[in-house]
């Protein structure tokens, strides 16, 4: 069994993870269905609480998990479901105090205890009961503005655009950036920075700018891919006449990313290099006769 220091261990680790690659995964500057802004719940209905809803609401904007049910394995399968092969669960933790039988006279004497054990959203399982999945509601529909200007200078450089996924992100394997639904965004600025973001992405492919992309997440490359995107977002929004997402997040960003970059001074100064050639290549593609060889759809 796993010390209480390796618990606690494994859950910092996680979260310091999260904000080494310059990313607060509960914050994303699109609106979920309804379902995704509530409380994590337990198979029996009760609600997380305290550090087990922060670890929920971590793995679920990882992986983009619109449910907001958990259970284990073995209660998964005594309702006669199975977590699907290959699925990683996520870590949550049972914690209070007991008192060993020769002190049960003495309150004082308690001992504390804190268990780590594996959950499962209940989209990694198959053939649970219906009652497991909310309906689906829809979100109230706010269009977003189209700003020609940045549509133009997307579709101009090849990149295949893909609107419908339930996060944010390039898809080397795919060669295309997958994009929530836009009614999701809650404004432009919102939609243009994180497709701008994707896009400086998109440039590291080893058949254009041939960056690092192998990094897995909370690797120190993977936050340097991650720093490059962000400044590359941030010069095109720049160049683009578009306001970067308001929520501040850049100082965040360079803050967590000087901290996992810290043993290499010249960290900054080369994301800056890399990013204002990303922005550079950009704008190449965007201009050449015909523009790139791709679409958003």
């Amino acid at each position: 069994m796993q010390s209480i220091k390796d618990t606690y261990q494994r859950i910092t680790d996680t979260i310091v993870e999260q904000l080494e690659a310059g990313t607060k995964p509960w914050v994303r500057p699109w609106r979920g269905n309804v379902r995704s802004s509530l409380i994590p719940r337990r198979a029996t209905g009760d609600a997380y609480r305290g550090i087990n809803v922060l670890m929920l609401w971590i793995s679920g904007q990882m992986f983009g998990y619109e449910e907001n049910t958990w259970m284990t394995y073995r209660q998964a399968q005594d309702l006669g479901a199975q977590v699907r092969k290959g699925e990683k669960g996520t870590l949550v933790v049972k914690y209070g105090t007991f008192t060993p039988k020769e002190r049960e006279d003495d309150e004082e004497r308690s001992i504390p205890y804190l268990k780590g054990y594996t959950v499962f959203n209940v989209e990694q399982i198959e053939k649970l009961p219906d009652r497991f999945f909310g309906p689906v509601e829809e979100i109230p529909a706010t269009p977003v503005p189209h700003l020609e200007t940045v549509e133009t200078f997307v579709k101009n450089t090849g990149a295949i655009v893909n609107y419908g996924g339930a996060k944010a992100c390039y898809r080397p394997s795919c060669d295309d950036i997958l994009m929530p639904d836009r009614e999701r965004f809650d404004s432009e600025i919102h939609l243009y920075s994180t497709l701008l973001h994707e896009l400086g992405h998109w440039t590291g492919a080893k058949h254009r700018l041939d960056r690092d992309l192998s990094g897995r997440f909370g690797s120190a490359s993977y936050a340097g891919d991650e720093l490059v995107a962000e400044l590359t977002a941030s010069f095109l929004c720049a160049d683009l006449g578009v306001a970067h997402d308001p929520r501040d997040n850049t100082a965040a960003y360079l803050a967590s990313w000087l901290s996992v970059l810290k043993d290499e001074k010249r960290a900054i100064i080369t994301a800056a290099a890399k990013a204002q050639s990303a922005a550079d290549y950009l704008h190449e593609l965007s201009r050449a006769p015909g523009g790139g060889r791709g679409h958003s759809v």
